[in-house]
């Protein structure tokens, strides 16, 4: 048996990571097996969903590395993939089961399903339809639609059934028919099929042979291998991924931060990093190796070794692994990423060539946790007019050699016939020592603040060497200037 996978979210504009991390699951999991992975979009909800969302889902997935195999823009031999082009297809299975006699009219209002509900809670009773509409005659039905009432359809649930299947995760579950709320809704008032319905046949038309998802459908379950059977499909295998927490171990919301792949992108987590954390939210590699490229996550990945226990979403791990990716990253690559930061945050770019910027990137990324974080450390490369901090200039004002240790290092540098390097540059700050008879921090700093304006940062030789001998100058005077 060929393994089929999908992956059907509603495009709702906003691509939640419980929803990135089924996407992964089901990618990996069809990757190992050799298997097809389909992205199909739930989009019967008209009035909620938009081209935009659409397009949110594609991008996320295409950053996240995940590519379909079939799916609205690629086609495939079991389309269309949208389910608001698949309505003539859920009609015929409607008609399948009216005829069967499976299926009713029910015309409650909400006012009305509410009093039950209502009622039934008083009674310390679990709310459930009643199957009040199940046996209303023809002559009753029209003077409900003469009232003006639409109905919806209902799909008459087996008395005190039990619902047993394997989950691939959470192993045996079994649930009684009576704890479903009664005969379900399959078809809304305005004619549009339900989630538990077009799921049911659009994976059994499309031949799934899994559904990975979270585990907030496994009471879906239970109804949807009621259709299976009623419409005479074969069931796929389940498998129902774990919660995943906040850090204070209630259900991951917005509170706890950010929590959709858009935030997480836009801050600036490598697709690579974020998709090696996702992967470990409920899964773990038996060699416990967790730095993992996609190839690696593809080879080792088995849902057998999914935790039915919920995934913490540990921030801190996932910044780790994060300045882990950073540190090892193609440097041209990281550049390319690094410079939008850079231009939002104000600096021109013009004037710095790529290769000069690769080997800022280069020198300040282990400082880096996200690529947000650029600006901050890369500032002091790219900017030779800047304030002389408050602290450093009272550093200066303390002792008179300090000033002078600044002024004199301008004129060292002045001087110089040869090119500023790194070697050169400590060549004459022992000089300055010697001739001014100073040394360790009353030395070091006040070159710092001639060339940076700050009391700390990072190694002045790397720095002066990157800078080259006019910037250095540019960045003297400017201090000294404000110094004086």
């Amino acid at each position: 048996m060929s393994v089929r996978v999908r992956f059907a979210p509603s495009p709702t504009g906003f691509m939640h990571v419980g929803n990135a991390r089924t996407a992964l699951f089901n990618y990996l999991f069809a990757r190992h097996n050799n298997g097809t992975f389909i992205l199909r979009i739930e989009d019967t909800d008209t009035e909620r969903h938009s081209e935009e969302a659409v397009k949110v889902i594609y991008e996320a997935l295409k950053w996240m590395g995940l590519d379909w195999d079939e799916g609205p823009d690629r086609g495939g031999p079991y389309g269309p993939y949208r389910q608001s082009e698949r309505l003539n297809i859920y009609k015929e299975f409607i008609e399948k089961l009216k005829e069967k006699g499976l299926v009713y009219e029910c015309y409650c209002t909400q006012e009305e399903l509410e009093q039950m509900r209502k009622e039934q809670l008083e009674r310390g009773e679990p709310p459930r339809y009643t199957g009040k509409c199940r046996h209303l005659t023809e002559a009753e039905k029209e003077k409900l639609r003469a009232e003006g009432r639409k109905p919806v359809l209902r799909f008459k649930v087996p008395e005190d059934r039990v619902v047993k299947f394997k989950d691939l995760v959470k192993g045996e579950i079994e649930i009684n028919s009576r704890q479903l709320g009664g005969d379900f809704v399959i078809v809304r008032s305005n004619g549009m099929p339900v989630y538990n319905f077009v799921v049911v046949v659009d994976d059994a038309l499309m031949k799934i042979t899994h559904v990975i998802r979270g585990e907030d459908h496994i009471s879906n379950t239970p109804k949807q291998l009621l259709l299976y059977e009623a419409l005479g499909f074969e069931a796929p295998q389940f498998a129902h991924l774990p919660m995943i927490l906040g850090s204070d171990r209630s259900k991951l919301s917005k509170r706890h931060g950010s929590t959709s792949v858009k935030e997480f992108r836009e801050k600036g987590y490598l697709p690579e990093a974020f998709t090696n954390f996702l992967a470990l939210l409920g899964w773990y590699p038996k060699d416990g190796k967790e730095i993992l490229s996609m190839e690696e996550l593809i080879e080792r990945f088995d849902i057998k070794d999914v935790n039915s226990a919920p995934a913490v979403f540990d921030t801190t791990k996932l910044n780790w692994m994060n300045q882990v990716y950073i540190r090892n990253y193609p440097i041209e690559k990281l550049t390319e990423l690094v410079i939008p930061y850079l231009e939002k945050a104000g600096f021109n770019l013009s004037e710095f060539d790529k290769q000069w910027l690769q080997k800022v990137v280069e020198v300040t990324r282990e400082y880096f946790t996200v690529l947000a974080d650029a600006p901050e450390y890369m500032e002091v490369f790219l900017k030779d007019q800047f304030e002389v901090e408050p602290e450093a200039k009272k550093f200066i004002e303390e002792s008179p050699d300090r000033l002078r240790v600044i002024e004199l290092f301008y004129e060292k540098v002045k001087e110089l016939q040869e090119e500023l390097t790194s070697e050169t540059f400590k060549k004459l700050v022992k000089e300055i020592g010697k001739e001014l008879g100073v040394k360790g921090k009353n030395l070091f700093m006040p070159v710092r603040i001639g060339l940076t304006g700050r009391t700390s940062g990072v190694e002045l030789p790397v720095l002066v060497e990157l800078l080259g001998k006019e910037r250095v100058l540019r960045r003297l005077e400017n201090s000294l200037s404000q110094l004086k």
